[in-house]
């Protein structure tokens, strides 16, 4: 029965921004609520103005609401105002000052909506990349995943944060401003309306052909980023190697492309928004012309006219943006379309604990606390072939490593080692029917991730360390180690030397991927990394390929004490690495080709002689 639980979720667009919007979207409808008051209180003040042209400063009757005549009656009428004309400059003021207020808070909610909301991506994003497949991270490059997650989540943001607020508050503000409009004249608005379908038209049209392009132009970018980042990481081998030019030109070549491509997207976007300029334009002049035409025959007053051109003014504004609006939906929707990609990615299946088998757990969590024998480990049959290749790595390999005992792996680059330990640790999943490997008698695709390698420690064969201190690189893997902890794993790893002689001792600090040490520090650091842990199963993959002969014995001996009752395992091109073994395995071509003792390999006539001789100049 499988007990593996597949908690990845399938989003589309619409469910993925809920998602993101889980923590902010109350603030960006508080913030709305303001964005319209502010839309409101701006229709507000052209009904002021045609009031005081037309009733005040001329002796035209009011058109106000009832409840406003009511009020000005009620406070000495037309005739009052005209005495006192502050009070009218006061009643605009106070007007301006409450949508300031208004447009204000508007502006600090969406603000804070949009830090809360752009957070809510990174941290989900962050996470769901964390608890991906192995083989996903090494199918996409860390530079488009890294574009993925700063370029596109700021164009979201922006997009939420601005377009897509935007369109609401030009929603209402199109809505209120044909509202007063009509209450000035029918026909007026009709003509000054009639320009809003056209351009809500050729804005879906251009946005329809170019959403291809920012989705390309997207691609481009990620491209452009993959080159940066390995150059940024790789220097020193470009220098050592004298490939500045050759990169330089290649990173060139790619930003030219890279700056055609978007030179080309934005004269289309130009053309698009000359468009939206010239109609808009259109739209305003034919308003003038005729709203003079209609005030010169007594259609409409001179206030209304003033009004009229304001709310026209308005409007314009909002249907030109609503444009632009739908036009930059595109970049927004390739945008999150792309980290659709990865939200939507499969996660490392996990598994359920049962209760009736905590004894299983219990057992690999005394051992993980060296307070009980280490399992035995167990390959049966296990064959293996990378996601999208059909070439075996690994063919038909059966193998028992007993408990507390050092296994040996010598074998020719590409042979399937690391990838024999990978599926160990689970970093690649062993597909159905591709046998089967057990811990303790389990089979580890029914044990927990966290229990699996918490038991396990594994070097791997590229020591990675991150831009921290010393101290932090070698304890990042055990929370609570103190500096004795880190002190024991370096005096075992033929560090502690080492690391006292540097000026500020173990909180020197560790440039990325730990360029500011030697390739044997930066081995030794890992494998002081891998030792603070204590797991009863620990693997060392090439783990002293770049330390001199002398430094590997010293390491290899205390190695042998410090790991005395754990089961280790050795990877490596060294005999003298492995001789002293329980078990040493020759791999080839991803098959066992032979196995026993250093004694035993020796008097076969096989590729473990062969090297042994070779090493010891036995021949040349």
């Amino acid at each position: 029965m499988k007990r593996t639980k597949d908690k990845t979720e399938t989003y589309t667009r619409f469910g993925m921004m809920r998602c993101f919007l889980s923590g902010s979207w109350y603030i960006f409808a508080a913030g709305m609520i303001f964005a319209v008051l502010v839309s409101f209180l701006s229709m507000v003040e052209p009904r002021l103005i045609t009031f005081v042209v037309d009733s005040v400063i001329s002796d035209k009757a009011p058109q106000l609401p009832g409840f406003a005549l009511s009020w000005l009656e009620a406070a000495g009428g037309v005739g009052m105002l005209r005495a006192r004309p502050w009070m009218i400059a006061a009643l605009i003021m106070s007007v301006a000052l409450l949508a300031g207020l208004c447009r204000y808070l508007f502006r600090s909610l969406n603000g804070l909506a949009a830090e809360t909301f752009i957070k809510e991506m990174r941290d989900r994003l962050f996470y769901k990349i964390e608890h991906l497949p192995y083989a996903w991270h090494g199918a996409n490059s860390t530079g488009d995943i890294i574009q993925r997650c700063t370029s596109d989540v700021e164009t979201i943001k922006v997009f939420v944060s601005e377009q897509l607020t935007g369109l609401i508050r030009v929603v209402v503000l199109i809505v209120l401003s044909v509202i007063f409009m009509a209450q000035i004249d029918p026909k007026m608005t009709l003509i000054a309306s009639i320009f809003i379908p056209v351009v809500v038209g050729y804005s879906l049209f251009f946005y329809s052909r170019i959403a291809s392009a920012f989705e390309k132009a997207d691609e481009e970018e990620g491209r452009l980023s993959a080159i940066a980042q390995e150059n940024l990481t790789g220097v020193r081998v470009v220098r050592a190697f004298g490939r500045e030019m050759y990169e330089r030109e290649r990173f060139e070549k790619q930003n030219a492309y890279y700056t055609g491509f978007w030179i080309h997207l934005i004269k289309i976007l130009t053309i698009n928004w000359v468009v939206g300029d010239l109609m808009t334009g259109l739209q305003y002049i034919l308003v003038i012309v005729m709203g003079s035409v209609f005030c010169v025959r007594g259609q409409i007053t001179a206030g209304q006219f003033i009004a009229f051109v304001y709310y026209n003014t308005m409007l314009v504004w909002p249907v030109r943006s609503l444009g632009r609006v739908v036009s930059e939906m595109s970049k927004a929707g390739i945008s999150l379309d792309r980290l659709r990609y990865i939200m939507n990615a499969e996660d490392e299946p996990q598994v359920e604990k049962e209760p009736e088998e905590g004894a299983v757990w219990q057992t690999l969590g005394a051992a993980a606390a060296g307070s009980a024998a280490p399992p035995d480990i167990c390959f049966e049959h296990v064959s293996f072939s990378y996601p999208g290749s059909p070439k075996q790595v690994i063919r038909d390999v059966s193998l028992t490593i007993p408990a507390g005992t050092t296994l040996g792996i010598l074998g020719p680059t590409g042979a399937g080692k690391s990838t024999l330990m990978y599926l160990l640790e689970r970093l690649y999943p062993l597909e159905e029917g591709g046998g089967r490997i057990t811990l303790g008698g389990r089979d580890i695709r029914e044990i927990p991730v966290s229990e699996l390698r918490g038991t396990i420690g594994m070097m791997q064969q590229e020591s990675f360390l991150f831009s921290r201190s010393l101290k932090d690189n070698i304890a990042i893997a055990a929370d609570d180690a103190g500096m004795d902890a880190v002190e024991a794993a370096c005096l075992t790893a033929d560090l502690l030397d080492t690391a006292q002689r540097f000026p500020s001792g173990f909180e020197t600090f560790v440039g990325e991927r730990g360029v500011t040490l030697s390739g044997g520090q930066k081995q030794r650091t890992a494998i002081a990394q891998t030792l603070i842990r204590e797991c009863p199963v620990m693997i060392f993959d090439d783990a002293l390929s770049a330390v001199d002969a002398e430094t590997d014995e010293r390491i290899r001996a205390a190695l042998r004490e410090r790991t005395d009752g754990a089961t280790v395992i050795f990877i490596a091109h060294r005999v003298s690495t492995l001789q002293q073994a329980d078990n040493i395995i020759v791999f080839e071509k991803g098959r066992i080709t032979q196995q026993g003792t250093h004694e035993e390999l020796l008097a076969q006539d096989g590729m473990y002689s062969r090297i042994y001789r070779l090493q010891t100049q036995e021949i040349t």
